[in-house]
């Protein structure tokens, strides 16, 4: 299968090329940067795309893929606010997603297409559920990311996965920013009533490999397993494992005050559907936090 990778530079979309690979896939990256993370694989190439220009429906037709990840996104939820970053917000989120969409109804090829909790609007405790349409975005990167999965709905071929809380290896993270941190600061602020679960990219690209793989399309969601609970619970776990003595000081959002977007509260999305259709789910979310740890190993700046 030749599979087409977008944002393949990114945290996620770094983490899916190099899953697909090892399953013997044929890969094309695309990012908006002249040049690829990856070099010296014979089934992988990389082609620079600007998304958001008409001119990259006709190259993905070119390139002719039998299936496409979309990983790409703008995720700077906050920056996303800001009424000069709205028009490139969009441009990415929603018109770069109607042009892949647009090659792929030609191509008749298979669609995923990652998008997020935010399409809710975070209120309640009741899990989410995939095939929820009670859509209220409290923040304009969710209007866009749900405008998005408006497009992808043009298609018969498609999966919409959506996930929360995302860390992986190559890009800016919770995890991250905590641990430098608490390496510089006696004790940190975190919010303690906004509830989720945190998703590993290496574990999640394991799951759209085997998702892309069949024809089982439809909305899924997919976190790490573990249950639910709060970005103050994850960050005292985080400084646990990584042996930091940093005082956690759980506040409220309203406490807290920086944020321009408004934050789900709810971010808890039921996952059963994975399982219903036979695909694994991701190891618990501790576990992913071992294991991301070690493979930073010391590489945090």
């Amino acid at each position: 299968m030749k599979i087409l990778v977008t944002g393949a530079n990114g945290q996620l979309g770094s983490d899916m090329v190099n899953e697909l690979l090892k399953r013997g896939q044929t890969v094309i990256g695309t990012d908006i940067f002249d040049h690829g993370l990856l070099e010296g694989n014979d089934r992988y190439s990389y082609v620079p795309m600007d998304l958001t220009k008409p001119s990259a429906t006709e190259k993905v037709i070119e390139i002719a893929p039998d299936a496409i990840i979309h990983c790409a996104a703008w995720t700077a939820v906050d920056a996303a606010e800001d009424e000069e970053n709205r028009e490139k917000v969009y441009a990415i989120n929603v018109t770069g997603t109607a042009h892949l969409v647009d090659a792929a109804v030609k191509l008749d090829c298979r669609f995923l297409y990652l998008s997020t909790d935010y399409v809710f609007d975070g209120q309640g405790t009741e899990p989410w559920k995939p095939d929820d349409r009670s859509y209220a975005p409290l923040s304009y990167y969710g209007e866009t990311k749900l405008k998005g999965e408006f497009e992808v709905t043009r298609l018969d071929k498609f999966f919409i996965v959506r996930i929360a809380w995302v860390f992986g290896r190559n890009g800016k993270n919770f995890i991250r920013t905590m641990i430098n941190v608490g390496k510089t600061h006696d004790e940190v602020r975190v919010v303690n009533d906004q509830i989720g679960t945190p998703t590993y990219t290496y574990d999640l690209a394991r799951l759209l490999a085997d998702m892309i793989e069949t024809e089982k399309y439809g909305y899924y969601h997919a976190t790490n397993e573990g249950g639910y609970i709060s970005w103050y619970e994850f960050c005292l776990e985080i400084y646990r494992q990584a042996g930091l003595n940093t005082k956690v000081i759980p506040v409220t959002t309203e406490e807290y005050g920086l944020s321009k977007a408004k934050r789900p509260f709810n971010s808890r999305l039921d996952k059963s559907k994975l399982s219903e259709n036979g695909f694994e789910r991701l190891p618990d979310w501790k576990d992913a936090l071992r294991r991301y740890l070690q493979e930073l190993d010391g590489s945090l700046q």
